[in-house]
């Protein structure tokens, strides 16, 4: 074995939302690949330029490691130099984003199902995936009203607090649901977030009787936001439909009489 892989154990990955890694033979595993991906997620922690030090505490990583794998990313312009000389993401990023977002087929077939939504409810649409203790952001459609960072495509909120991901727990068996909150780290993203264990089992329930899941100012003030999940052929939730408006319009019931049933059926629309 090489020292550019791992040896018996497998890494640690300090990728945001703390997501379950996939289990790996550790003679396949490059370290050197892994230390430049870690360089690229500490920006996921800290959205502003950032020093060589900076980085490499953040990466978890040693300083003369960061530097190297900096250097190669800046020159392939994954990494950009700031005006003060501090390191930040590159443009060459947002190729790689694009080449996702065309290869996946869901994103594809629910992008005409998403303007249509968009057209007939007059609010911001989003469209989400699965993934563990979070749910991932692919397509934002936008409204009068926006939070510039937070309704960018990208976006990781975690799963027990949002309402797609509530949407898409409700289609898991008990233990799987357990399983994820017990491993979420329950933080609040604003006052109104619900951490607490029975309470979002509360929420996961309703969302079952219900058809759709629904969230009140806890991920961003002053919004409302349903969802409803997608399923694929095997009834697996992997991603969720969600609509999202102002309480300075809406009364959360009112939302929730209008625009439910057009999230559900477009949610369905996409199943397979």
């Amino acid at each position: 074995m090489t020292s550019d892989t791992l040896s018996g154990k497998k890494a640690k990955s300090p990728r945001n939302g703390g997501d379950q890694l996939l289990e790996v033979d550790d003679r396949l595993f490059l370290q050197s690949v892994a230390r430049a991906l870690y360089v690229l997620e500490a920006f996921g922690r800290d959205a502003r330029p950032m020093s060589l030090s900076e980085i490499a505490a953040s990466a978890r990583i040693t300083k003369s490691a960061a530097q190297r794998a900096a250097q190669t990313l800046l020159s392939l312009g994954y990494l950009e130099r700031s005006s003060d000389g501090g390191l930040l993401p590159g443009r060459r990023l947002l190729d790689r984003a694009f080449d996702y977002l065309r290869s996946n087929p869901l994103i594809e077939r629910a992008t005409p199902i998403l303007i249509e939504l968009r057209k007939n409810s007059g609010e911001r649409v989003d469209f989400s995936l699965f993934d563990d203790l979070s749910i991932l952001y692919a397509i934002r459609l936008q409204s009068k009203r926006e939070t510039f960072f937070a309704t960018l495509a990208g976006r990781r909120i975690p799963t027990f607090c949002s309402s797609g991901g509530r949407s898409m727990l409700a289609h898991l068996d008990d233990a799987a649901i357990d399983d994820i909150l017990r491993r979420s780290e329950r933080k609040a993203l604003t006052p109104k977030t619900i951490t607490d264990l029975d309470k979002i089992w509360d929420k996961v329930r309703e969302a079952r009787r219900e058809g759709y899941a629904y969230a009140v100012e806890e991920s961003l003030l002053g919004e409302v936001v349903l969802s409803a999940a997608v399923l694929d052929d095997r009834r697996q939730p992997v991603a969720a439909v969600h609509i999202a408006g102002s309480l300075s319009e809406w009364t959360v019931d009112d939302f929730r009489k209008r625009f439910a049933p057009l999230a559900i059926e477009a949610a369905r629309a996409l199943s397979y």
